[in-house]
């Protein structure tokens, strides 16, 4: 099973999914502005990502400019804030088993289908 956070506005989680739907993968869409995930579960996605909670932070939201830009901020306290906000959730993060990748470019995903 592949999971994807996705946000069917955004033209690079529109194309991650093409390249799983391609793959004839068992799929499962979470649209994670209507189903936000938990502090616990961003832990978790975070962690199979490898990278620190302000990496998957989408800087140029004006959420992020009007309300953390130039903040120092916990990594818990990002977490927080992305399910808070969670435009700020950098998209779309393919999820596998106990690795993820962010589909950006959209073929990084690719490695997750092997």
């Amino acid at each position: 099973m592949i999971q994807i956070l996705h946000n069917p506005r955004c033209a690079k989680s529109r194309e991650t999914l093409k390249i799983l739907q391609a793959s004839s993968a068992d799929i499962e869409i979470v649209e994670y502005l209507k189903d936000v995930p938990t502090v616990s579960d961003l832990e978790g996605i975070i962690n199979k990502l490898g990278i620190k909670p302000f990496d998957l932070v989408r800087r140029g939201e004006t959420i992020f400019k009007e309300q953390f830009k130039g903040k120092s901020l916990t990594d818990r306290e990002w977490v927080e804030a992305m399910v808070e906000y969670p435009k700020l959730i950098e998209r779309p993060i393919v999820i596998k088993g106990d690795k993820a990748e962010l589909g950006r470019p959209p073929e990084r995903v690719l490695s997750l289908l092997k």
